[in-house]
């Protein structure tokens, strides 16, 4: 639940060490290489692409697949997957081609085939082409040109016009019919289509060795990473330097390794003008945590990790938002059904304990509300005793939606002070803590009826205004550092909206459950109208209303729970964005 420290490591060496070292740090997986410099030997070194998935991909999709081969003696990985590339690329070319070639005989279809005269004989006159709208022809007429009218349809007249330079004053633009008559053009066609019958049978029969390129495709990825980390050295007279960031506990084992091989090796830690990449740590149950923060930006190497807050947040307002706790029973038999395949996966693995955790939210806030279907539970029952939330107490609910909206922004702001290492340059996060600290008091005050309470919110909001003030800008001249001050200040208005963006919470979910009430409500009415056949469509309703209101409601939790998040969290708490730490890492396993 942290960002890792990270070192910046030099490895200078023989050229001819170049390509153990890079292999064998590939094995270790702990290198992200940062280019050296833009000119060097290197850069010309030719490897093998990275588009071994687009090969795999594109033998995927061939409606004409062949027996596959198991004949590992014949195939080579690197060779059927630049074949496969080839064929993709070339298949590309002929079908834009073709595709031209339709358009422009289409267009010409109107104008007959016919050749240009050469210039001189046409008196170094041009025959210019339009395609006119029948009310547009009188235009025409009046214009001192010699034209001839080649063909008409419903719509348009296809006009010739014979003028040395190109008509001025036409109602519309030319057509571009080219210099290649027809007869030329289709049987170019001809030639272009019987092209792409025989890349297809090449396309075909590469599709014979498609089971051993799956098998061998982290072989070829392996291969394209280190082709990639070879063109990032710096090389000149026999010697090549290599730069990277690596974990700082793994710092011992890269100068174990340059000792034992006898290659130089530099470690030192970064300094304040360097931008190291962020490599975030997470136990195995925060991981999906830590892909909702990447999934929207990658947190600055000198900020903080928001993996854990992400992670129960969005769980948290995704339940709030769903809102019912039969749709959280829904998605709890989904889970149980779909837990071993995600087992299988290891992007299913990482997302496991986030999907127990939405469905252990929705269900427990579902049974707070009391809602299952839109059905309030029968007085009396275990489950009443849960029944603590009226969902219709729009005061209520509103003043909780604010109340978490002030309390997250809140501990953005404090997450955010607590990372400077120079205290001075974090007080004007300290300062926006205080005074929405100060709105949260107030709500709270008026909430209870505690008026001795009522003058602590003013204190705490003129104490935040003057941190605000005082220390937006703490390095800058005073005349500078005030007028920052004072235009810090202006974000008030961005604070204020950012909490009451959280009533969407409250929002969201009383639409819901609004929405699953009137589906109930409609489907009684049905059933009670048309005695008998009124129980099928009084069930049709209910199946088709509870489906399309569960699905806006898993919609929505996603997509607004992840906005909250992304938006209105990370606005106040990561001010910095960072580069993902990548290292040099094999896939083949």
């Amino acid at each position: 639940m942290s960002i890792v420290r990270l070192d910046k490591v030099t490895f200078v060496g023989l050229t001819e060490d170049r390509e153990r070292l890079l292999q064998d740090l590939q094995a270790l997986g702990c290198l992200h290489i940062e280019p050296f410099a833009e000119e060097s030997e290197s850069q010309n070194t030719e490897g093998p692409s990275a588009g071994a998935r687009e090969a795999l991909q594109f033998l995927r999709a061939c409606p004409q697949k062949r027996r596959q081969s198991r004949d590992t003696v014949r195939f080579d990985a690197l060779e059927t997957e630049c074949k496969i590339l080839d064929v993709r690329q070339r298949l590309l070319a002929l079908s834009d081609e073709r595709d031209g070639l339709v358009k422009r005989i289409q267009d010409m279809q109107p104008w007959g085939d016919f050749e240009f005269s050469p210039l001189y004989e046409m008196g170094g006159l041009h025959l210019w082409f339009y395609v006119l709208p029948h009310r547009d022809m009188a235009i025409m007429r009046d214009l001192p040109l010699v034209h001839e009218i080649i063909k008409k349809d419903s719509r348009y007249c296809y006009v010739a016009v014979v003028s040395e330079n190109e008509p001025e004053g036409m109602p519309v633009s030319r057509t571009h019919l080219g210099s290649r008559p027809r007869h030329e053009l289709e049987a170019r066609l001809e030639e272009v289509e019987l092209a792409i019958e025989d890349v297809q049978a090449e396309r075909a029969y590469l599709t014979r060795w498609y089971t051993l390129l799956h098998d061998n495709i982290a072989t070829l990825e392996d291969r394209a990473a280190l082709a990639a980390a070879q063109k990032q050295t710096y090389g000149r007279s026999g010697i090549f330097a290599l730069r990277g960031w690596a974990p700082h506990a793994r710092h011992t084992e890269l100068e174990d390794y340059a000792r034992r091989h006898r290659v130089y090796i530099d470690v030192r830690e970064a300094r304040p003008d360097d931008s190291p990449p962020t490599c975030l740590d997470n136990p195995p149950w925060l991981a999906a945590g830590e892909d909702l923060v990447n999934f929207y930006m990658t947190p600055g190497y000198r900020t903080w990790d928001p993996s854990q807050v992400v992670f129960i947040s969005f769980a948290s307002f995704f339940a709030m938002i769903l809102a019912d706790a039969g749709y959280a029973l829904i998605l709890a038999a989904a889970l149980l059904f779909f837990w071993r395949t995600m087992g299988g996966s290891k992007t299913g693995r990482r997302f496991r304990p986030l999907c127990v955790a939405i469905v252990s939210c929705s269900l427990l806030y579902g049974m707070l509300i009391g809602s299952y279907f839109g059905v309030l539970p029968p007085k009396g029952s275990p489950l009443a005793f849960f029944y603590i939330l009226d969902l219709n107490d729009s005061n209520r609910m509103m003043k909780i939606s604010v109340f978490i909206g002030c309390l997250h922004i809140i501990l953005a702001t404090a997450m955010d002070a607590a990372r400077y290492k120079i205290r001075q340059e974090g007080l004007a996060s300290v300062g926006w803590a205080l005074i929405v600290t100060a709105g949260l008091i107030l709500l709270i005050a008026a909430s209870f009826d505690l008026g001795h309470l009522k003058t602590m919110p003013a204190i705490l909001a003129t104490m935040g205004g003057v941190l605000v003030l005082l220390f937006s800008a703490p390095s800058e001249k005073p005349l500078s550092r005030l007028l920052k001050g004072l235009h810090g200040l202006t974000k008030f208005t961005a604070a204020f909206g950012d909490v009451f963006s959280y009533l969407r919470l409250f929002a969201l979910g009383l639409a819901s459950g609004s929405l699953a009430v009137e589906f109930n409500r409609m489907a009684a009415d049905i059933y009670h109208a048309m005695p008998g056949i009124g129980l099928f469509f009084a069930f049709l309703v209910l199946f088709l209303g509870h489906t399309i209101n569960f699905l806006l409601g898993l919609m929505s939790g996603v997509i607004q729970g992840l906005r909250l998040n992304v938006i209105e969290f990370f606005n106040w708490g990561l001010k910095e964005e960072g580069t993902p730490f990548n290292p040099l890492r094999r896939k083949e396993r």
